[in-house]
């Protein structure tokens, strides 16, 4: 199988060349497309996301913002321009509440499209469902955000990310006996691995977790007492932030050329190959949520020239990123078919409900929403082998063999998509 490697440091600035041009390399196209401003009465739409603490995670509301922009440049829906209110929770689960019922009970929004969250799904999830607004995040993190009737992740998740990055480790290096290494954060914790677990039961593979403290996490004692669990592979399920230091420790220790390691979603940002160093070149693979972000499809290229035309130059164009403009543009064309005079909170929860053949080439496979209970539509993601200073991708999507998704699966068969 041919692997595509184009080098992280080329592709930065090939992006940052388009972005100094502006629309000259593509014109972004989105909602009506017609040039003309909206200037009718404004649809508000929320976002929660958590911007200020740890770090900032707010990309996916960022790209959100920009395409909303352009929709309201083009015509809005259908005459009436977008009003996008982004709420910052400060990684704070009160001041996530408190912000969300701002958005809900004060601001009216009638949905919510491309919040990002560690803290807000838990927060927040019943009074969703009681105010009846829908949530179409952007990055969904904790379990929280996978298990509501009105909360509906774009990406995969670290659960699904894990578990296919381990059936990879399986298939290619014959992998029998792995540690999964996550932060004990609240509804991350095991779960984040569990799937990785469980699906190891079902097909004669060991699968250990070992839970780190993010906040003092020894990257040389995690590494060591990884490897004295004697696994043939090790999954990474951590932030790009504690990664780093934990593939150096892993580096000194000689443990890359006795153990495969393989990632999870967040390994997979272009400054990674070139900050973890040639050791790992071609010896570190990383499980995508999404298509490459160089992928020459129509969608993803639409996606960076919105970026361009209606983002800041300092918004990330990222993984998250890709995930905001998703959610963004699965809410406009939702829209879009509705009677523009008669859209309301239950109208518009109602309509999303009903989407379930919403198709991208950055997505592996139709998204859709859909009347569950729990939503985990993404659960299918390629492969990226860093090489170099870049990433390699052999090409194609795996699909989770995760236990967990036997609901999702059943009501994919209800809704005929299977």
């Amino acid at each position: 199988m041919k692997l595509r490697t184009i080098p992280a440091l080329r592709l930065v600035a090939a992006l940052v060349a388009v972005a100094a041009c502006g629309g000259a390399f593509a014109q972004a196209k989105c909602g009506l497309n017609n040039g003309k401003a909206a200037t009718g009465e404004p649809i508000p739409i929320g976002a929660v996301v958590g911007k200020t603490g740890p770090d900032d995670f707010s990309a996916s509301a960022q790209a959100a913002a920009a395409y909303f922009k352009c929709v309201n440049a083009n015509g809005g829906i259908n005459g009436r321009p977008i009003d996008f209110i982004v709420a910052d929770d400060q990684w704070n689960p009160e001041t996530a509440a408190q912000v969300a019922s701002k958005l809900v009970k004060d601001r009216k929004v009638v949905a919510l499209a491309g919040s990002t969250s560690f803290v807000e799904c838990g927060a927040n999830a019943k009074m969703y469902a009681d105010e009846g607004v829908m949530v179409i995040a952007g990055t969904g993190v904790p379990r929280e955000c996978f298990f509501a009737k009105n909360y509906v992740p774009i990406n995969a998740g670290p659960r699904i990310s894990a578990t296919i990055a381990a059936m990879y480790a399986a298939k290619t290096f014959k992998s029998k006996r792995m540690v999964c290494i996550i932060p004990n954060i609240p509804s991350l914790g095991n779960w984040g691995c569990e799937g990785a677990k469980e699906w190891g039961k079902a097909n004669g593979v060991q699968v250990e977790t070992l839970t780190i403290d993010p906040g003092s996490a020894d990257a040389t004692s995690t590494m060591l007492q990884a490897a004295s669990k004697s696994p043939d592979a090790i999954i990474m399920n951590v932030p790009k932030g504690i990664l780093i230091p934990m593939l150096a420790a892993a580096e000194q220790q000689g443990l890359g050329k006795k153990i495969h390691f393989v990632s999870a979603a967040p390994a997979y940002s272009l400054d990674v190959p070139k900050a973890i160093g040639p050791y790992w070149s071609k010896n570190f693979a990383v499980n995508l949520e999404f298509n490459p972000l160089e992928s020459a499809g129509a969608d993803n290229k639409n996606w960076l020239a919105v970026m361009n035309q209606f983002g800041e130059k300092s918004n990330p164009r990222d993984t998250f990123s890709q995930a905001g403009y998703l959610a963004a543009r699965l809410v406009t064309e939702t829209l879009l078919k509705m009677d523009p005079k008669k859209i309301d909170r239950a109208s518009v929860t109602d309509a999303l409900r009903k989407v379930s053949n919403f198709k991208s080439d950055i997505l592996c496979k139709p998204f859709y929403v859909g009347a569950g209970n729990r939503h985990n539509a993404n659960n299918s993601g390629p492969i990226g082998i860093v090489d170099g200073n870049g990433f390699s991708f052999p090409g194609g999507c795996l699909t989770a063999d995760d236990p967990e998704l036997v609901d999702v699966r059943a009501d994919e068969v209800k809704m005929g998509l299977k």
